[in-house]
Protein backbone atom coordinates (compact mmCIF):
# COMPACT_ATOMS: atom_id res chain seq x y z
CA UNK A 1 0.00 0.00 0.00
CA UNK A 2 2.84 2.38 0.87
CA UNK A 3 4.67 1.54 -2.36
CA UNK A 4 1.50 2.17 -4.35
CA UNK A 5 0.98 5.52 -2.61
CA UNK A 6 4.59 6.51 -3.27
CA UNK A 7 4.31 5.54 -6.95
CA UNK A 8 1.06 7.45 -7.33
CA UNK A 9 2.54 10.48 -5.61
CA UNK A 10 5.56 10.34 -7.92
CA UNK A 11 3.22 10.24 -10.92
CA UNK A 12 1.29 13.26 -9.60
CA UNK A 13 4.51 15.19 -8.97
CA UNK A 14 5.65 14.41 -12.52
CA UNK A 15 2.30 15.64 -13.83
CA UNK A 16 2.65 18.81 -11.76
CA UNK A 17 6.21 19.60 -12.81
CA UNK A 18 6.23 18.23 -16.38
CA UNK A 19 2.59 17.99 -17.53
CA UNK A 20 3.61 18.17 -21.20
CA UNK A 21 5.57 14.93 -20.78
CA UNK A 22 2.42 12.98 -19.86
CA UNK A 23 -0.15 15.01 -21.82
CA UNK A 24 1.37 17.17 -24.59
CA UNK A 25 -1.96 18.67 -25.66
CA UNK A 26 -3.44 22.05 -24.76
CA UNK A 27 -5.83 21.70 -21.78
CA UNK A 28 -7.80 24.78 -22.91
CA UNK A 29 -8.14 23.83 -26.60
CA UNK A 30 -11.82 23.41 -27.48
CA UNK A 31 -13.34 21.14 -30.14
CA UNK A 32 -17.13 21.65 -30.11
CA UNK A 33 -17.75 18.76 -32.53
CA UNK A 34 -16.16 16.34 -30.04
CA UNK A 35 -18.12 17.48 -26.98
CA UNK A 36 -19.32 14.91 -24.45
CA UNK A 37 -17.35 12.02 -25.93
CA UNK A 38 -17.20 9.06 -23.50
CA UNK A 39 -13.87 7.47 -22.55
CA UNK A 40 -12.33 5.79 -25.59
CA UNK A 41 -9.01 5.07 -27.28
CA UNK A 42 -9.04 8.58 -28.78
CA UNK A 43 -9.89 10.24 -25.46
CA UNK A 44 -8.86 8.07 -22.52
CA UNK A 45 -11.09 9.86 -20.01
CA UNK A 46 -13.59 11.37 -22.45
CA UNK A 47 -14.20 15.00 -23.31
CA UNK A 48 -16.12 17.81 -21.61
CA UNK A 49 -18.90 20.12 -22.80
CA UNK A 50 -16.46 22.07 -25.01
CA UNK A 51 -14.73 19.03 -26.47
CA UNK A 52 -11.61 19.45 -24.34
CA UNK A 53 -9.72 16.23 -23.60
CA UNK A 54 -10.35 15.33 -19.95
CA UNK A 55 -7.13 13.36 -19.51
CA UNK A 56 -5.08 16.34 -20.68
CA UNK A 57 -6.95 18.68 -18.35
CA UNK A 58 -6.54 16.40 -15.33
CA UNK A 59 -2.81 16.00 -15.94
CA UNK A 60 -2.34 19.76 -16.36
CA UNK A 61 -4.61 20.35 -13.36
CA UNK A 62 -2.24 18.47 -11.06
CA UNK A 63 0.10 21.47 -10.91
CA UNK A 64 -2.42 24.07 -9.67
CA UNK A 65 -4.14 21.62 -7.32
CA UNK A 66 -0.94 20.35 -5.69
CA UNK A 67 0.59 23.83 -5.63
CA UNK A 68 -2.43 25.29 -3.83
CA UNK A 69 -2.40 22.38 -1.38
CA UNK A 70 1.35 22.75 -0.73
CA UNK A 71 1.27 26.53 -0.24
CA UNK A 72 -1.81 26.28 2.00
CA UNK A 73 0.00 23.69 4.11
CA UNK A 74 3.09 25.91 4.37
CA UNK A 75 0.92 28.85 5.47
CA UNK A 76 -1.00 26.78 7.99
CA UNK A 77 2.10 25.10 9.38
CA UNK A 78 3.98 28.41 9.50
CA UNK A 79 1.27 30.22 11.46
CA UNK A 80 0.45 27.21 13.59
CA UNK A 81 4.13 26.50 14.22
CA UNK A 82 4.74 30.04 15.45
CA UNK A 83 1.71 29.95 17.76
CA UNK A 84 2.60 26.48 19.03
CA UNK A 85 6.23 27.41 19.63
CA UNK A 86 5.24 30.58 21.49
CA UNK A 87 2.86 28.61 23.68
CA UNK A 88 5.32 25.80 24.33
CA UNK A 89 8.37 27.94 25.00
CA UNK A 90 6.81 30.93 26.72
CA UNK A 91 5.91 31.41 30.37
CA UNK A 92 2.67 30.08 31.79
CA UNK A 93 0.59 33.18 31.09
CA UNK A 94 1.72 33.24 27.44
CA UNK A 95 0.92 29.55 27.07
CA UNK A 96 -2.53 30.03 28.62
CA UNK A 97 -3.39 33.04 26.47
CA UNK A 98 -2.19 31.46 23.22
CA UNK A 99 -3.99 28.21 24.00
CA UNK A 100 -7.27 30.04 24.67
CA UNK A 101 -6.91 31.90 21.36
CA UNK A 102 -6.35 28.64 19.48
CA UNK A 103 -9.35 27.05 21.21
CA UNK A 104 -11.54 29.96 20.07
CA UNK A 105 -10.44 29.31 16.49
CA UNK A 106 -11.21 25.61 16.99
CA UNK A 107 -14.80 26.54 17.81
CA UNK A 108 -15.26 27.21 14.08
CA UNK A 109 -15.22 24.27 11.65
CA UNK A 110 -12.16 24.55 9.42
CA UNK A 111 -13.99 25.02 6.13
CA UNK A 112 -16.32 27.56 7.73
CA UNK A 113 -13.30 29.55 8.91
CA UNK A 114 -11.94 29.50 5.36
CA UNK A 115 -15.28 30.69 3.98
CA UNK A 116 -15.36 33.50 6.55
CA UNK A 117 -11.96 34.72 5.40
CA UNK A 118 -13.03 34.60 1.73
CA UNK A 119 -16.16 36.61 2.53
CA UNK A 120 -13.90 39.31 3.99
CA UNK A 121 -11.04 39.20 1.44
CA UNK A 122 -12.95 38.17 -1.68
CA UNK A 123 -12.76 35.00 -3.82
CA UNK A 124 -9.81 33.96 -5.95
CA UNK A 125 -6.98 31.38 -6.12
CA UNK A 126 -4.65 33.33 -3.82
CA UNK A 127 -7.41 34.07 -1.33
CA UNK A 128 -8.54 30.45 -1.22
CA UNK A 129 -4.95 29.29 -0.64
CA UNK A 130 -4.51 31.69 2.29
CA UNK A 131 -7.98 30.78 3.60
CA UNK A 132 -7.18 27.06 3.70
CA UNK A 133 -3.86 27.82 5.39
CA UNK A 134 -5.56 29.90 8.08
CA UNK A 135 -8.21 27.22 8.60
CA UNK A 136 -5.60 24.51 9.21
CA UNK A 137 -3.34 26.65 11.43
CA UNK A 138 -5.13 25.93 14.77
CA UNK A 139 -4.62 22.18 14.37
CA UNK A 140 -0.93 22.62 13.67
CA UNK A 141 -0.60 25.00 16.62
CA UNK A 142 -1.92 22.41 19.08
CA UNK A 143 0.31 19.65 17.72
CA UNK A 144 3.43 21.82 17.70
CA UNK A 145 2.75 23.04 21.24
CA UNK A 146 2.43 19.45 22.45
CA UNK A 147 5.69 18.43 20.79
CA UNK A 148 7.58 21.48 22.04
CA UNK A 149 6.40 20.91 25.63
CA UNK A 150 7.42 17.25 25.47
CA UNK A 151 10.92 18.11 24.21
CA UNK A 152 11.26 21.06 26.60
CA UNK A 153 10.64 18.77 29.59
CA UNK A 154 12.99 16.04 28.37
CA UNK A 155 16.12 15.00 30.23
CA UNK A 156 18.61 16.30 27.67
CA UNK A 157 17.06 19.79 27.68
CA UNK A 158 17.12 19.79 31.48
CA UNK A 159 20.78 18.80 31.30
CA UNK A 160 21.47 21.69 28.92
CA UNK A 161 19.87 24.08 31.42
CA UNK A 162 22.05 22.70 34.22
CA UNK A 163 25.13 23.17 32.02
CA UNK A 164 24.19 26.80 31.54
CA UNK A 165 23.20 26.63 27.88
CA UNK A 166 21.38 29.76 26.74
CA UNK A 167 17.75 29.86 25.62
CA UNK A 168 18.64 30.31 21.96
CA UNK A 169 21.19 27.49 21.97
CA UNK A 170 18.72 25.12 23.59
CA UNK A 171 16.18 26.01 20.94
CA UNK A 172 18.54 25.52 18.00
CA UNK A 173 20.51 22.51 19.26
CA UNK A 174 17.87 20.50 21.07
CA UNK A 175 14.27 21.59 20.61
CA UNK A 176 14.09 22.47 16.89
CA UNK A 177 15.81 19.30 15.56
CA UNK A 178 13.60 17.03 17.65
CA UNK A 179 10.41 18.81 16.62
CA UNK A 180 11.45 19.06 12.95
CA UNK A 181 10.81 15.38 12.18
CA UNK A 182 7.27 15.67 13.47
CA UNK A 183 6.71 18.81 11.39
CA UNK A 184 7.76 16.94 8.24
CA UNK A 185 5.19 14.24 8.98
CA UNK A 186 2.56 16.94 9.57
CA UNK A 187 3.32 18.43 6.14
CA UNK A 188 2.69 15.13 4.34
CA UNK A 189 -0.52 14.61 6.30
CA UNK A 190 -1.69 18.20 5.80
CA UNK A 191 -1.21 18.47 2.03
CA UNK A 192 -3.96 15.94 1.36
CA UNK A 193 -6.42 17.83 3.56
CA UNK A 194 -5.45 21.14 1.96
CA UNK A 195 -5.99 19.74 -1.55
CA UNK A 196 -9.49 18.58 -0.62
CA UNK A 197 -10.43 21.90 1.02
CA UNK A 198 -9.00 24.01 -1.81
CA UNK A 199 -10.87 21.87 -4.35
CA UNK A 200 -14.04 22.30 -2.31
CA UNK A 201 -13.66 26.08 -2.44
CA UNK A 202 -13.10 25.95 -6.22
CA UNK A 203 -16.17 23.72 -6.51
CA UNK A 204 -18.17 26.42 -4.73
CA UNK A 205 -16.82 29.03 -7.15
CA UNK A 206 -14.63 30.72 -4.53
CA UNK A 207 -11.22 29.57 -5.76
CA UNK A 208 -9.98 28.78 -9.25
CA UNK A 209 -12.77 29.34 -11.78
CA UNK A 210 -13.61 27.38 -14.95
CA UNK A 211 -12.36 26.82 -17.61
CA UNK A 212 -9.03 26.62 -15.76
CA UNK A 213 -7.51 23.14 -15.58
CA UNK A 214 -7.90 22.68 -11.83
CA UNK A 215 -9.61 19.66 -10.30
CA UNK A 216 -12.11 21.51 -8.13
CA UNK A 217 -13.03 23.87 -10.98
CA UNK A 218 -13.46 20.89 -13.33
CA UNK A 219 -15.69 19.21 -10.78
CA UNK A 220 -17.78 22.36 -10.52
CA UNK A 221 -18.11 22.67 -14.31
CA UNK A 222 -19.17 19.03 -14.67
CA UNK A 223 -21.84 18.98 -11.94
CA UNK A 224 -24.42 20.40 -14.38
CA UNK A 225 -24.11 17.26 -16.49
CA UNK A 226 -23.59 14.70 -13.73
CA UNK A 227 -26.79 12.83 -14.57
CA UNK A 228 -25.90 12.29 -18.22
CA UNK A 229 -22.13 12.40 -18.57
CA UNK A 230 -20.68 10.76 -15.49
CA UNK A 231 -17.02 11.05 -16.51
CA UNK A 232 -17.04 14.87 -16.22
CA UNK A 233 -17.19 14.65 -12.42
CA UNK A 234 -15.93 11.12 -11.77
CA UNK A 235 -12.37 11.52 -12.99
CA UNK A 236 -11.63 14.94 -11.44
CA UNK A 237 -13.12 13.68 -8.18
CA UNK A 238 -11.01 10.52 -8.43
CA UNK A 239 -7.88 12.64 -8.92
CA UNK A 240 -8.68 14.61 -5.75
CA UNK A 241 -9.33 11.44 -3.74
CA UNK A 242 -6.20 9.63 -4.96
CA UNK A 243 -3.91 12.61 -4.36
CA UNK A 244 -5.26 13.15 -0.85
CA UNK A 245 -5.16 9.43 -0.04
CA UNK A 246 -1.60 8.95 -1.31
CA UNK A 247 -0.17 11.85 0.69
CA UNK A 248 -2.12 10.84 3.80
CA UNK A 249 -1.07 7.18 3.64
CA UNK A 250 2.54 8.18 3.12
CA UNK A 251 2.28 10.58 6.07
CA UNK A 252 0.78 7.86 8.28
CA UNK A 253 3.61 5.53 7.33
CA UNK A 254 6.23 8.15 8.22
CA UNK A 255 4.38 8.83 11.47
CA UNK A 256 4.48 5.15 12.45
CA UNK A 257 8.16 4.88 11.59
CA UNK A 258 8.92 7.99 13.64
CA UNK A 259 7.11 6.56 16.65
CA UNK A 260 8.77 3.15 16.36
CA UNK A 261 12.23 4.72 16.15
Amino acid sequence: MVATSAALLLFLLTAAVLPGLLAPGNPLAIAPLEAFQPPSAAHLLGTDESGRDLYTRIIHGAGPSLLIGAFATVIGLGLGGVLGAIAGLGPHWVDAGTTRFVEVLFAFPGLLLALLFIVIAGPGPLTSTVAVGLATAPGYARLVRTQVLAVRRSAYVESAIVLGRGWWRRLVRHIAPNVGGTLFVLVTLGIGQSIVWASALSYLGLGVSPPAAEWGAMLSAGRTYVGSFWWLTFFPGLAIVLSAASTTLLGRHLQQRTRSS
